[in-house]
């Protein structure tokens, strides 16, 4: 008997599909853990200033890093809730065109813009 021969690259986080789907797959999830660190990592910091027993030392400093992930939380709900370019996504319709990859070519003069 003849064995088929699929192209499909299993991932451990689901997606059996072709390999960009797999790593927009793993890269979705490893965003996502990324985030939920962060997050946990907050509420931790939260919890040390307001309800711990901490130095008044060591408060100085939990409180500069509560401040400090607060600018990390806006990034994070940045990321997740602006409409943004995505990269893969514009890999992904160039595949279906028939382009190699989604470098930028040079323009027509083959010279940079800069001058």
């Amino acid at each position: 008997m003849a064995r088929r021969n699929d192209h499909h690259n299993k991932s451990l986080l689901g997606g059996g599909g072709d390999a960009l789907e797999n790593r927009k797959l793993l890269n979705f999830w490893s965003r996502f853990i990324i985030s939920v660190a962060n997050a946990i990592t907050f509420l931790i910091l939260l919890w040390l200033l307001f309800y711990a027993e901490v130095k008044e030392s060591s408060r100085d400093l939990v409180n500069i890093l509560v401040g400090t992930y607060v600018a990390v939380l806006v990034k994070i709900t940045d990321y997740w809730f602006r409409e943004k370019h995505d990269p893969e996504h514009e890999e992904e319709e160039n595949g279906r065109n028939g382009y190699g990859n989604s470098r930028k070519s040079p323009n027509k003069s083959g010279k940079s813009r800069s001058n």
